[in-house]
């Protein structure tokens, strides 16, 4: 009766080196950046003015650096977690050319490990995933791994391949997606602080909070094809571990960049993705909280007007952000932790308010 239909794949069909081709190419719309922009309320200038984006070289708005993600995520999700219980990290991310409304993007992953777990029911899932535009031009590629059940658990398990990631993502690496055309204004994009004013170990709170709504997080995941059915079907997830529908992690990403704007708002594009952990589960109702640390500024000498910050952001549940360990004396996370992202973004140097870079 079902022979037509896609079962998804389960662990036992994954194997190191196998290519997976994701099917639907997606075409942005200027509709899906008022949906995200509706779900999540970024406030980045150089996503929300053309004029703004055309003084920073572009010619029209680009859309968000995460919807380009989410968008590129989804493709992959059919091929690798229809049946995943939870996407566990990501390394080695790095964005590419801008993304506008009217470019189609497709995907393509390699899978690079895969290890059972001890219970026999589950298993990691090690991919590299490659996003590119209709010009074949890379927008985003990133590693990431998740949690897949077993479909026989009787099934033998497989060799252990762990891939080695990188810890961050140089600098020299890094593509900047804009440049000065007619200088930088801090007034407009809302903060007067730029790249010099930050420091390794600043610690910023974001003081800003949002409660997740169940309709958010299923709209959200129907913007970005994202079928996985831990979002959706509370039917089949009422009966499991959790009990609920689990909000997708990526939506947690996006909330805590929204958040960030207070603190951050010259923070116009992420590049890089070095790390990040999916700590705990988060469920419609909880209120995420956000704050960040700078863990290293750099210079981009092809840039000179530009600045890169590698950050840490830790998005938090049902809990303000005050100067509270993050984690035990054993090294567990504190309870109230969903997300500890590693990522870098840029921002303007001072002499980008008056000079072309």
């Amino acid at each position: 009766m079902n022979d037509k239909t896609e079962p998804g794949n389960c662990f036992e069909d994954f194997y190191p080196g196998q290519e997976l081709v994701h099917a639907v190419p997606r075409t942005v719309t200027d509709g899906d950046v008022a949906v995200y922009q509706a779900i999540f309320g970024p406030r980045f200038a150089l996503q929300s003015s053309t004029i703004f984006a055309e003084a920073m070289g572009h010619p029209a708005r680009p859309i968000d650096d995460l919807l380009t993600f989410h968008l590129v995520f989804g493709k992959t999700v059919p091929d690798i977690s229809l049946n995943a219980l939870a996407n566990l990290g990501y390394a080695g991310g790095r964005f590419g050319v801008p993304v506008y409304p009217g470019d189609t993007l497709s995907a393509i992953s390699t899978v690079t490990g895969v290890k059972q777990n001890s219970s026999g029911k589950t298993g990691v899932v090690y991919v590299h995933t490659r996003g590119k535009n209709q010009r074949g031009e890379s927008v985003v590629e990133y590693h990431r791994w998740a949690m897949v059940r077993k479909r026989d658990l009787d099934a033998p398990a497989p060799e252990t391949v762990v891939p080695e990631l990188p810890d961050v993502v140089p600098a020299d690496s890094l593509v900047a997606p804009w440049r000065f055309e007619r200088g930088y204004d801090p007034v407009l994009a809302g903060s007067p602080h730029l790249w010099e004013d930050y420091t390794t170990g600043e610690k910023i709170d974001h003081v800003d909070a949002m409660t997740i709504e169940e309709s958010d997080h299923m709209q959200a995941c129907r913007l970005f094809h994202n079928t996985a059915r831990v979002h959706f079907n509370q039917h089949v997830e009422s009966q499991g571990r959790n009990g609920r529908r689990i909000v997708y992690g990526g939506h947690l990403i996006s909330l805590a960049r929204s958040l960030s704007c207070n603190g951050l708002a010259n923070a116009q594009s992420i590049v890089a993705i070095n790390g990040g952990r999916h700590v705990a589960p988060t469920f419609a109702g909880d209120t995420i909280y956000a704050w960040s640390e700078v863990l290293d500024r750099q210079p981009l000498e092809k840039h000179p007007g530009i600045g890169a910050l590698r950050l840490r952001t830790v998005a938090c549940k049902d809990r303000a952000c005050a100067d509270w360990p993050l984690r035990d004396a054993q090294g567990n996370y504190d309870p109230a932790v969903v997300l500890d992202f590693d990522y870098t973004v840029l921002l303007p140097r001072k002499a980008a308010r008056s000079a072309q870079d």
